[in-house]
């Protein structure tokens, strides 16, 4: 346990590198349309930006406990924090997209260790005591991260050049290397530690793990770009990804050294349940945060800037709450009771959001329902984390908070591929539902293509000229009116979604007088 000034110094560290992890996943989004004209790249390439950042991510998240062990923690966390930094550099220094894409996967084996690691050694810089407080200041970097990618994001590609994304990681790297070396040490059970030797090391599992959650990422990432199952590609991708899963599975429940032990998971039914809540945590999250900017954007025509600012006081509110939250933790307040609020709240903002979805709509009509949000997303995140690994000690800490961790990340994956296809796929539905409302034998139809008619006719357009515009004026009207009620439905679904797993909580249990959680090993 640290105190003083070398124990915030190490907060500060720690925190600020799962904050420059989580930017970095969604930063590159606003920056993508500079990337396809500066290096000659199309759509469907530039996407692997992403995507080769997320697979890396997920592959590495559930390996660092053994990797911290194999390393050391404080080797293993600050070699990451170089590597992340020397591949935003060459990211920034790219002169083909592909060159990018190879970088980006770098960046991503950096960044994977940045936000796993981080929570354990905040976790050891606390006194069991005020664990709670160490939790929640993680918690705050993961909540707040996601939203402030597309407003700095957005800031930098309006007033510099799409490199500096990647540049600005660099000073944050270089102060994190340096505190890491100096003020972080490793916990006695990592100084006594023998690593594996290499013939003992699980390589199996490891192929295992990279073939199939690295094929389901790639699956998740690109499958609407591919139009799914339609796709040869995504359907081979889909069959290794299931192969590599099924197989990882039986793997790593029989092996005696497993590279990650899922026997954990049956020995601790809160850790069943507290899985596919943190999938739920991360559905909803990033879902939410990825509809509303596209939204925002494709529909009323706000800039990047301007959405990031809107996102950015709810991701503030639910990170100022998270040491309250710890504090009311660790007095004993009930997390079974927390999560069903934080989810009911989730829920009534899903339902606003859908209320106030208008062509109209400003900035103020979406700023009490987002508060609403980051008030709500406070009780779900940090109650869930530490029920989750109630009664866990030692190396099942560990092993729980890395699969908690790359769950929560897959969740997030399937939420956008999924709201992605269901805003495709509803469109599509939903303009053909419109269709028999639009008639020339309808007298408001008529009505609205003489009124722009006249608008074209009176812009000094020619006659057939203004009344093909009049078309499609008329098209464009209904395509809006379309997406309003696709984006509606959206929201309306995400806050059902998260009632139906209200129940899931109930089935956690919460021991009387137990001891705080143990993360002294979760690495």
């Amino acid at each position: 346990m640290e105190s003083g000034a070398r124990k915030w110094i190490i907060v500060v560290t720690v925190v600020l590198c799962t904050v420059l992890e989580l930017i970095d996943t969604s930063i590159v989004n606003v920056a993508l349309t500079q990337m396809m004209g500066n290096l000659s790249a199309t759509q469907q390439e530039v996407s692997w930006v992403i995507a080769s950042y997320a697979i890396a991510n997920v592959i590495v998240v559930p390996m660092t406990g053994f990797l911290s062990e194999q390393f050391g923690r404080r080797n293993y966390f600050g070699g990451s924090v170089v590597l992340f930094t020397l591949a935003s550099i060459a990211c920034g220094h790219s002169t083909n997209i592909w060159e990018l894409v190879a970088f980006r996967f770098i960046q991503g084996v950096g960044g994977g260790a940045l936000m796993a690691t981080s929570q354990s050694i905040l976790i050891d810089t606390f006194p069991p005591k005020e664990l709670p407080l160490g939790q929640a200041l993680f918690s705050m970097g993961v909540i707040v991260g996601p939203s402030l990618g597309p407003t700095l994001g957005g800031y930098i590609v309006d007033n510099y050049d799409w490199p500096w994304i990647f540049y600005v990681n660099v000073p944050v790297g270089i102060l994190a290397t340096i505190f890491t070396f100096i003020f972080i040490e490793d916990p006695a059970h990592i100084k006594a530690r023998i690593p594996r030797p290499v013939s003992q090391i699980d390589w199996l599992g490891i192929f295992l793990l990279v073939l199939g959650v690295g094929s389901l990422q790639l699956v998740l990432e690109q499958g609407e770009t591919e139009d799914w199952f339609e796709s040869t590609y995504i359907i081979s991708f889909a069959l290794l990804s299931a192969i590599g899963i099924i197989g990882f599975i039986v793997r790593e429940l029989t092996a005696k050294q497993p590279i990650v032990d899922l026997r954990v998971i049956g020995r601790s039914r809160n850790l069943a349940f507290g899985v596919i809540l943190s999938f739920v945590v991360g559905f909803g999250l990033f879902a939410s945060v990825f509809v509303f900017p596209i939204f925002t954007q494709r529909i009323l025509g706000f800039t990047a800037m301007q959405t990031g600012m809107i996102l950015l006081p709810s991701s503030l509110v639910t990170g100022a709450m998270m040491p309250f939250i710890g504090k009311a933790i660790q007095k004993g307040v009930s997390q079974k009771l927390m999560i069903p609020f934080g989810f009911a709240i989730f829920f009534i903002f899903t339902f606003w959001m859908s209320a106030r979805i208008s062509p109209t709509a400003g900035d103020m009509d979406f700023f009490w329902p987002l508060m609403l949000r980051g008030f709500g997303l406070a009780f779900i995140f940090l109650p869930i984390t530490t029920l989750s690994l109630a009664g866990l000690s030692g190396k099942d800490a560990g092993q729980a908070a890395g699969l908690t961790s790359m769950i929560r990340q897959l969740g997030g994956s399937f939420g956008v591929a999924i709201v992605g296809t269901y805003l495709e796929r509803s469109t599509a539905y939903n303009r053909v539902a419109q269709l028999p409302n639009i008639s020339l034998y309808n007298t408001e139809t008529t009505q609205r293509l003489q009124a722009f008619t006249q608008g074209f006719l009176a812009k000094g357009y020619a006659l057939s000229q203004a009344q093909q515009q009049a078309y499609a004026a008329l098209e464009g009207t209904l395509m809006k009116q379309v997406a309003l009620i696709t984006y509606s439905q959206t929201f309306t679904m995400l806050g059902i979604f998260f009632l139906i797993c209200i129940p899931l909580v109930f089935f956690m249990k919460i021991k009387k007088n137990a001891p705080p959680v143990d993360m002294s090993a979760a690495h």
